[in-house]
């Protein structure tokens, strides 16, 4: 892993473009066998889409930028309150690194981030999900720190 100076910012109306084209990395890995690729991408999309359009409260996106200004991969934080204790949370709803910058740091910088964001903001928890095939996510999870809280398990009705 190479250490690279990022800058973490809040994205801006040009920076839509650049996070849509990440939405495939979503799903670059196994599946589970009900999931189709072409579905997850069309509602990733669309909620990434609403969030950048109508920038509902409580939902921020943040750009992470490479000493020359190339941005390097996003996350999307959402305030959300606490389930069993109602208080507020930081639920990481998309996190992406763009692959030319794979294996430098920016995932674990915008996770950094977050926990730092989710600091300043007196957030009890950061949460995330994970489709259990995305192993190299789980990884760095993982190593961050995140353990299992609630599992969701599903089983398709036909």
């Amino acid at each position: 892993m190479t250490d690279m100076s990022l800058l973490i910012r809040l994205a801006e109306e040009d920076d839509d473009e650049f996070i849509l084209a990440q939405v495939p990395r979503f799903v670059d890995f196994t599946l589970p066998p009900w999931r189709r690729r072409h579905e997850c991408i069309e509602g990733i999309r669309n909620d990434l889409r609403h969030h950048l359009e109508d920038q509902p409260a409580n939902s921020y996106l943040f750009v992470a930028e490479d000493a020359d200004g190339e941005r390097a991969g996003f996350i999307h934080l959402q305030r959300t309150a606490d389930f069993f204790t109602g208080r507020s949370n930081c639920h990481i709803s998309d996190i992406a690194v763009a692959p030319r910058h794979e294996d430098r740091g920016v995932g674990k910088a915008l996770l950094a981030h977050a926990e730092a964001w989710a600091r300043d903001h007196q957030c009890q928890l950061v949460t995330l999900a994970v489709f259990p095939g995305n192993e190299r996510a789980r990884a760095l999870y993982e190593t961050s720190g995140y353990l299992p809280d609630l599992l969701r398990l599903a089983k398709p009705v036909r």
